[in-house]
């Protein structure tokens, strides 16, 4: 589904809302971490992902999966508007007997995988990579992964493995906020230099803004950036990007807004 720069930028704003909206009157959700991949993932469903929400299972589709399942409220939001779910659904989000869990669930249509014990997602990526090149089908797989998620050796056994089968059907997208629950990343456990650790494995690395939608685009429109060799994009994001006290403030990792914090919130999305 292609759509202009401008639509993107306000789809994002959109989104943005319907995050903070669900995590306030469910009173709970990972609002930092899901505020910072919006754009990541705004880019992907609206203007390279192949998907139809009228045939979920489609064989050739592309496949996504939420590696830091735990940001799932603007996956979900997405999902929503494209109308794999009802956005009525969305009102039941972490609620007794609902499909909308805080980790995502292949309960709801669009989802590909449960997700949300960190490091498992790139190994279902690799899996799914693998099998298209088995059945010969020209579908692509994107892993969404968190920068402390990396910190999981199971990212570095998925990492070898796609190089070794090489998955240029692979693309891992790393939000690198550089916060994560404990703190920043570079003190809970230091990941630099992030990008040559994944060359050594054998990826095409590419950095990039994680806010800036064109970049995005040039660099996704763009993959395989080199045949017979997995991509990995890290994306530079800020998290809690969109409201200005809550920005780079690991804190706001997992946090409900109080009912004046809610206000001024959606005063500045809007």
């Amino acid at each position: 589904m292609e759509k202009n720069i401008g639509y993107l930028e306000d789809k994002a704003k959109e989104i943005r809302k319907v995050i903070v909206e669900m995590i306030y009157k469910a009173k709970s959700g990972h609002i930092g971490g899901s505020l910072s991949s919006v754009d990541i993932l705004v880019t992907l469903y609206y203007r390279i992902l192949r998907v139809d929400p009228k045939r979920p299972d489609w064989p050739d589709r592309d496949r996504f999966i939420l590696s830091k399942g735990h940001s799932v409220e603007g996956y979900y939001a997405i999902l929503a508007d494209l109308g794999f779910i009802d956005k009525k659904e969305l009102e039941t989000y972490c609620k007794f007997n609902s499909r909308l869990t805080g980790h995502p669930t292949v309960k709801v249509p669009g989802v590909e995988a449960n997700t949300g014990s960190l490091g498992h997602g790139l190994s279902i990526g690799v899996g799914m990579a693998l099998a298209g090149k088995m059945d010969k089908r020209n579908y692509k797989v994107y892993v969404l992964m968190g920068d402390g998620e990396q910190a999981e050796g199971s990212v570095w056994e998925a990492g070898m493995s796609a190089s070794h089968y090489k998955l240029d059907n692979l693309i891992g997208i790393v939000d690198r906020n550089r916060l994560q629950i404990g703190g920043p990343t570079e003190s809970v456990m230091s990941l630099e230099g992030l990008s040559d650790k994944w060359r050594a494995f054998g990826w095409e690395v590419v950095e990039v803004d994680g806010h800036n939608i064109m970049g995005l685009i040039d660099v996704l429109e763009n993959t395989p950036i080199t045949p017979n060799k997995p991509t990995l994009i890290i994306a530079h994001t800020i998290k809690g990007k969109g409201i200005s006290f809550i920005e780079n403030r690991a804190e706001w990792h997992h946090k409900v807004p109080t009912d004046e914090e809610y206000i001024r919130m959606m005063e500045e999305l809007n």
